[in-house]
């Protein structure tokens, strides 16, 4: 019996650390389904349109990965792609405290298993946030993009 997972998270925009996570997130599933949230609340520096894309893109020859959105409870969508894990990644204490809170929650509301794995060290000082922040001020920001993920233009949802 195959083993699915979501990998839930905005994704703006998806980085080394999002797609190590992916690589070895496989080792213990037989698929992931990237699942980006919408957010209405939250302004994206690359529109939904474009993250889809790109993450698409990136996994292209990777019949495992696919990429969905969403905008209702992360285990809602787990459970509409019967999925039977999440995956979360963890850099800090801070948030492994938040991680484990929903995970339990997400548990006990749906009985789907959280699955954490932590960041690989060389990697836990790398952020969407710190990212998009690079961008915005004209850093080149490829040494902390997956090889092969080429970003779209940005825009704001």
């Amino acid at each position: 019996m195959s083993k699915k997972a979501i990998f839930p998270g905005t994704f703006d925009p998806f980085t080394i650390g999002h797609h190590s996570l992916v690589k070895r997130s496989l080792a213990l599933v037989d698929e992931i389904v990237i699942a980006i949230g919408k957010n209405d609340a939250k302004k994206s520096y690359f529109s939904l349109e474009n993250r889809v894309g790109m993450i698409k893109d990136l996994y292209e020859g990777d019949p495992r990965v696919s990429v969905g959105t969403y905008d209702n409870l992360t285990v809602d969508f787990a459970k509409s792609v019967d999925a039977d894990f999440i995956i979360r990644g963890i850099r800090s204490v801070n948030d492994f405290e938040y991680e484990k809170t929903i995970a339990d929650m997400n548990r006990k509301i749906s009985g789907i298993e959280t699955l954490v794995l932590f960041t690989e060290p060389e990697l836990t000082h790398i952020s969407s946030t710190i990212v998009r922040e690079l961008l915005r001020f004209g850093y080149d920001v490829s040494e902390f993009l997956p090889e092969g993920l080429n970003l779209r233009n940005p825009g704001l949802i």
